[in-house]
């Protein structure tokens, strides 16, 4: 599994993104599947960026493997940040307006529904999600 490591700021996410993007071009991922996995990236990391460090200081992991027998990415980020489980809250409900619909949660939603899978844990003082995208 490779790994990129970096101070979690909205100034690296282009780095993250470069990261995720040269192993998907090394697996052979459709443009279809980039943007996919684009899309929940970005998601993701600006999400821990956010949220995950009230202080404003920390670090965060993103590592990747892809697997040739059965064509997939698997992409795991890791933070020692806030305790936070995203898949514990209710999906958000998209039927209801904006204006009726509590703040927070369109993004995870988002990620479940263009990822094949989202596991979340916490071990070790870590918050560890990770995703996976069949090629």
């Amino acid at each position: 599994m490779k790994e990129l490591r970096l101070q979690a700021s909205a100034e690296r996410l282009e780095d993250v993104q470069e990261f995720v993007r040269g192993e998907l071009e090394a697996a052979g991922g459709s443009l279809k599947v980039m943007s996919q996995v684009e899309i929940a990236v970005e998601e993701i990391y600006v999400n821990i960026v956010h949220y995950a460090y009230p202080s404003g200081d920390g670090e965060a992991a993103i590592r990747c493997e892809t697997d040739r027998e059965v064509p997939k990415i698997t992409i795991q980020f890791r933070d020692a940040g806030t305790p936070f489980d995203p898949l514990a809250k209710e999906d958000a409900d998209i039927s209801l307006s904006a204006e009726e619909r509590s703040i927070g949660g369109l993004g995870i939603l988002m990620v479940k529904k263009l990822m094949d899978e989202v596991t979340y844990c916490y071990e070790e003082g870590k918050n560890i999600l990770t995703i996976v995208k069949y090629l």
